[in-house]
């Protein structure tokens, strides 16, 4: 093979350094742990990069969030990265320990932000087939899906609706290995305009721009696991439609059964007439971001104890949140908290997941995933009351400086919050 004549097209670097797939036996020949590499089917000119081999020497690892480790430090992030030429054509020598990866991944922020700008911005969304498991669990702001054709699919949607749109990272908070899989959650923006037709109808010609936040699990050059939430409701106006209505005809075009386990039981928030739990109280040593904001959260929310958002947030803070919601000032804060409790006044909080970077020096960056569900019994931004039981979920940003939360970046599913709450009865 080392002599035979390089194809068209083919550089002699390519040829140097792929290997051949073996050519059909009679019999599938076995590898490494007894693994098949080469079932026959496979034409002669197909080759196999050396980067799939060194990722299949690691396939039984199985990522273990219990063994996950937080950075103490920013020496890997996007604050050390000045600028777009730096990040994608200059990323420099490897970081850190990236088993499986391929080599001209630095670190696992390079890894997302190259990886991601490839696929969605270089419009090679085909690198999802190098990128992703092929059985990943996406959960989406509607429902949870397995397999990567599903995100090529929405992709190339996308793509035909925004033919110029453009990827801009904010933040990659990370935590865990290359051992036990790494957790990223990436919050980012996206811009175009709408020369295409979309799941929402014909083009517009609007500029849009919105964002998006993703927490992944990733181990060996590829997703396993994705929960991903953009500010759909924040689209759905910029181009210039009603969104109530929208999210009212998307809801009835819905199975029925998306809406109708929603209503089963109660919000479990007090155990008859009991109050709500306490937290132990925190433990003695350093601050312990994890233990900060699932504090925070359990005693606002669940609690109801809403001024005690004073002794966890800053004075001058600054929110943001869906369908282009901003606030500044800690007054705001307790306002937004009150608005939506209102609202939903059986609604119960539940944090599922928490992973942070940073130190007391230079200041953290939690991500927290969570979930609520409620019932629609009051007046709000959501128009009056229509007894509707509600579940919502949602990401959060919180930087915290000096132990005070100074900035919140929350998205959450209004979209299909208004499509639960506005969609016809009987179902249709």
């Amino acid at each position: 093979m080392a002599n035979e004549p390089r194809k068209p097209n083919e550089s002699a670097e390519t040829a140097a350094t792929m290997t051949p797939i073996a050519k059909s036996e009679k019999a599938p020949k076995k590898g490494a742990r007894g693994r098949i590499e080469n079932w026959g089917n496979q034409p002669i000119e197909a080759w196999i990069p050396p980067s799939d081999r060194a990722r299949a020497e690691i396939r039984d690892l199985v990522p273990n969030p219990h063994k996950r480790r937080n950075p103490t430090d920013y020496s890997i992030s996007l604050r050390g990265r000045m600028s777009t030429d730096q990040q994608l054509l200059f990323p420099g020598e490897r970081r850190q320990s990236m088993r499986g990866f391929e080599d001209h991944y630095t670190d696992i922020v390079d890894f997302t932000i190259r990886g991601t700008h490839r696929a969605w911005e270089e419009k090679d969304i085909g690198y999802v087939y190098d990128f992703y498991k092929h059985n990943i669990l996406i959960q989406d702001e509607f429902s949870t899906r397995s397999g990567r054709d599903g995100v090529i699919a929405g992709s190339l949607g996308l793509m035909n609706a925004f033919p110029d749109m453009r990827w801009i990272p904010a933040e990659v908070i990370w935590a865990g290995d290359d051992e036990n899989g790494f957790h990223t959650s990436h919050r980012s923006f996206f811009v175009g305009t709408n020369t295409g037709w979309s799941e929402f109808g014909p083009p517009t010609g609007r500029r849009c721009t919105w964002w998006v936040v993703a927490n992944c699990v990733v181990i060996g050059n590829e997703y396993y696991q994705e929960w991903v939430i953009e500010n759909s409701a924040s689209l759905v106006q910029q181009l210039g439609l009603d969104v109530r209505e929208a999210a009212r005809e998307k809801a009835n075009q819905t199975d029925t059964d998306n809406f109708a386990l929603i209503g089963l039981g109660e919000p479990d928030r007090l155990r008859g007439q009991s109050k709500p739990f306490h937290m132990p109280p925190p433990a003695e040593g350093p601050f312990d971001p994890e233990d900060f904001v699932r504090r925070m959260l359990h005693y606002v929310w669940n609690w109801r104890l809403i001024g005690t958002s004073r002794e966890y947030v800053a004075q001058n803070v600054r929110s943001f949140g869906p369908s282009g919601r901003q606030s500044y000032g800690i007054g705001d804060y307790m306002q937004n908290i009150v608005a939506r409790l209102a609202m939903f006044p059986d609604l119960v909080h539940q944090v599922d997941d928490v992973y942070w970077m940073g130190n007391e020096a230079e200041g953290y960056q939690v991500a927290v995933r969570w979930s609520l569900i409620g019932t629609h019994t009051g007046y709000g931004i959501y128009g009056k009351p229509t007894g509707r039981r509600v579940r919502m979920w949602g990401i959060s940003h919180f930087a915290i400086d000096g132990g005070k939360i100074v900035e919140d970046w929350t998205m959450f599913n209004e979209f299909f919050v208004l499509q639960q709450i506005f969609r016809d009865q009987p179902f249709s």
